[in-house]
Order: structure tokens, then sequence, then C-alpha cells
């Protein structure tokens, strides 16, 4: 709880990963994907009740073994390759009422520490803003980026007056890292989203920033912790 809000955290889970097969609990380091996240939330100052979103009982199980509470499996027609990420979102809320603030932690953001869960809830309480995300430093930045036209050539992604030659004049971007999303439950459900006008940002370094995707994100992943051990 934060500020007399109550706060529930929701970790979405599905079980048909493609891109790697049972992605969410593969072996990362010496726990499973879905504990990384597991971890950091239950040791959040600020979370009242952590739950996994999930079709899987397997999951739901491994879940609850690291201290999630999994209080029902998601619909079949909620966890399809298409299925929009805010509805595993909507459909917790819709089956745990009395919550003020909903936090979103993807179990593919496993550096995200219990800092960056509490500094962009603390973030949102703060600014007044009606949702929190966060993001970090875009790499490579947008103003390097082109477009290649049909005859070939070059187009500038983002056109400018000012040509940026080296990297320290380049204007700050940045770029969501699908690592904390914050937001009243109240606007969540009314604008369906994250983001909009009223969406506060909460930085966060690159080397916490990594978001599994593919396999080969997944090695990036292990050579991370095998360096910082």
């Amino acid at each position: 709880m934060i500020d007399g809000r109550k706060v529930l955290a929701v970790v979405p889970a599905r079980g048909g990963s493609k891109g790697v097969p049972d992605k969410n609990i593969r072996m990362l380091g010496n726990k499973p994907l879905i504990a990384w996240t597991l971890q950091a939330a239950t040791k959040s100052r600020y979370i009242d009740t952590c739950i996994v979103s999930t079709d899987s009982a397997k999951i739901a199980e491994i879940a609850v073994q690291w201290g999630g509470k999994v209080p029902f499996l998601r619909p079949a027609e909620l966890a399809q390759d298409n299925t929009p990420g805010i509805e595993p979102v909507l459909h917790a809320l819709q089956n745990l009422p009395g919550y003020d603030l909903v936090v979103l932690l993807q179990p593919t953001s496993p550096f995200r520490i219990t800092d960056d869960i509490d500094g962009c809830i603390e973030k949102l309480v703060d600014s007044k803003a009606s949702s929190c995300v966060s993001v970090a430093m875009a790499h490579p930045s947008p103003y390097w980026m082109y477009t290649i036209q049909s005859n070939g050539r070059m187009q500038p992604l983002l056109e400018t007056q000012q040509q940026y030659l080296t990297r320290q004049s380049l204007p700050e971007v940045y770029v969501l890292n699908g690592a904390v999303y914050v937001a009243e439950q109240e606007s969540l459900q009314k604008n369906r989203s994250f983001l909009h006008s009223d969406t506060a940002a909460y930085i966060m370094p690159s080397e916490r920033s990594l978001d599994i995707d593919t396999m080969h994100d997944f090695e990036l992943a292990e050579m991370q912790i095998h360096r910082l051990n």
C-alpha cells in the first residue's frame, strides 16, 4: 500500500511461447525465468498482492513455489498469440476488485530489481500522474536511423535541420524497456492502456533493461549473469 492505496501486481505468463519454448519457466541461472520477477515483487514495500496470470497449470505450480499467487487460471481465449497484453491485466482487475493501483511486471525482464518497481510506483504518486512506465535510453538513437526507399536511397527516420555527428551531441531519447508498468485502476480500465498523455516515465539503466524475447536474448541474459558472478 502507498498513500493509502492498495496495490495489485500482475505477472502475465502464458504457456504457449513459440520463440523460446517454455520461456517463462526456462532456467536462467539457478532459477526459472519467472522467479526473478516474483522475488523482486515480493520484496516490494508497496505491493499488497502479487498474482500470476497464466493458462498453464505447470507455470502456476512453479509460480506458487517462488512466492506468486495464482487465484485463477486465465481463460484460453486470453492466452493466444494475438491477445493484447492489456487483456490479462484487465481480466485480473475484474476478478480481484478493491485495488487502487495495478502494476504489470512481465517475467521477461529478469534484471529489474525491487527498487525499480517501488521507484516506478513512487514516481506515479509523486508526479500525480495516472500511469507510469519504465524506460531506458535508446541505443542506437533514432536520430541515426534510416529507411531505405524503393530506389535504394537512404532516408533519415527523423527529419531534422541539425546533423548529429557524435554520440555526445545527440538529444536524449528513451524507449520502453518493458520492465515496469503502473497505473491507477480506474484510468487503466478507461484508457485500456498504460500509455497516454498522462503517463510519467521512470528511467532505468540499460544493464537492467534486457527484455527477453528470443533465444539470443536468453543467451545474453546468461552471459550477464556469468559476468555478475
